[in-house]
């Protein structure tokens, strides 16, 4: 009967705790809100260092935007450690693709090869 009880806790606890680990969409999507919204801390937590170099360049570069920006995941391929995903955003209106790779068992967006192709 412990055996039973402590069984059934154990599962109770293993059912309840929450998972942090983000998809690679739920990432691209965060990556996406925090660049067009300039928000350098949360980029910096769903990037690596290379992608975050190259975001924040190109952020630099562009103007500040009082409007609500509003993000829309339209594929999604995933290879093992790596991971492409497509969007488009209400900010211009064209698409654009991430490159995610596994870092420590969370998804974060890195910047692609120069001749680099992706699956779209």
């Amino acid at each position: 009967m412990k055996k039973i009880v402590i069984c059934s806790l154990v599962l109770l606890f293993l059912s309840c705790s929450e998972s942090t680990t983000k998809s690679p969409s739920e990432t691209a999507k965060a990556v996406a809100g925090s660049f067009f919204s300039k928000d350098e801390s949360a980029l910096k937590k769903h990037t690596t260092t290379e992608g975050y170099a190259s975001l924040i360049t190109v952020q630099n570069m562009i103007p500040d935007s009082d409007k609500n920006i509003e993000v829309e995941i339209l594929d999604e391929a995933v290879d093992g450690e790596i991971a492409w995903i497509k969007y488009s955003s209400t900010y211009d209106g064209k698409t654009g693709i991430f490159k995610l790779v596994r870092e420590n068992g969370q998804w974060k967006v890195t910047s692609k090869r120069p001749r680099e192709k992706g699956p779209f």
